[in-house]
């Protein structure tokens, strides 16, 4: 779907984007907005001491973006996403900015749409939605909202919901560097997955699923089992950091989120991708391949 001309308009969301086809062609192509959620949950079931795990799913071979590799859920933001009849029906402070809001209800829909999961409550009920409630809701609308058949706010007005977006704690934010020919400006947030609800990858965009600790995906990717794309793999390093489910949410809500986007720099004939210090993240500094083709990339 294409996305009209918008203004983001805390300093944390500032960005002024504008269609593709407005770009001049000698320009690098328009970063487009994104969303994408970290889902948590203990890995030991009932045990909130436990390492926590996230959910990743095996992005399609065929799909041009990260073919192949292990991501989080995530995708594009839609111009429904930021519906001002939205608010109404979404958690969280009055403060929210009409941008901030609209990033954190994407990446509600697009964990719904990528792996069945629905941060969503019936409108005056406290609890999540569970598993027996979500299956007719999953039935009716989940291939819909793939397929662009029908929107988020469809969605939650038909079956009288509110977004749980107070439950997106916003953790990291990434733009594709400018040589990448397809560009994302991505919003990544945590959000404790609903523990009556079964998350599963949709088969289309994504073909396995898996949840998996955060330096074991790190571990199987540098033993070659895994594709991770650099984005990824520098948030999982910041996720083991968190150690627990509670430890990554309380680490997320007391770091301050700095843009990232690298940067390369050449040295003795080798290039390098930077990205800034006060970011966070360890490790700033990584040696490119010499194949073009396999230049990393950055989104989820």
């Amino acid at each position: 779907m294409t996305l009209s001309p918008v203004v983001w308009e805390t300093p944390r969301f500032t960005e002024i984007l504008k269609p593709m086809n407005d770009t001049p062609k000698k320009e690098p192509a328009p970063p487009r907005p994104a969303a994408t959620v970290l889902l948590l949950r203990p890995s030991q079931r009932g045990n909130t001491d436990s390492p926590l795990e996230v959910f990743m799913v095996v992005r399609h071979h065929q799909i041009d973006s990260f073919s192949g590799a292990l991501v989080f859920p995530g995708g594009k933001l839609e111009e429904a996403d930021g519906n001002a009849k939205l608010r109404a029906r979404s958690g969280g402070p009055a403060t929210l900015s009409d941008s901030e809001l609209a990033f954190r209800i994407a990446g509600v829909r697009e964990a719904f749409e990528e792996c069945g999961v629905l941060l969503a409550r019936k409108r005056g009920h406290k609890a999540l939605i569970g598993a027996a409630d979500l299956k007719p809701i999953e039935d009716r609308w989940r291939a819909k909202l793939t397929k662009d058949e029908a929107s988020i706010l469809d969605l939650v007005e038909a079956e009288d919901l509110e977004l749980a977006t107070e439950l997106m704690t916003p953790y990291a934010h990434w733009i594709t560097p400018t040589f990448v020919p397809k560009r994302f400006d991505t919003w990544f947030f945590l959000a404790n997955a609903p523990e009556d609800q079964v998350a599963l990858h949709d088969g289309s965009e994504s073909t396995d699923s898996v949840w998996i600790g955060a330096q074991e995906a790190i571990d199987e990717a540098e033993a070659g089992k895994r594709t991770l794309v650099h984005a990824t793999q520098k948030n999982l390093e910041l996720l083991a950091e968190g150690g627990t489910v509670a430890g990554a949410l309380a680490q997320a809500a007391q770091r301050k989120v700095v843009t990232v986007q690298p940067w390369v720099e050449s040295k003795d004939g080798k290039r390098y991708l930077h990205i800034p210090p006060d970011a966070g993240y360890r490790n700033l500094v990584r040696e490119m391949p010499a194949q073009p083709a396999a230049v990393p990339q950055t989104g989820r």
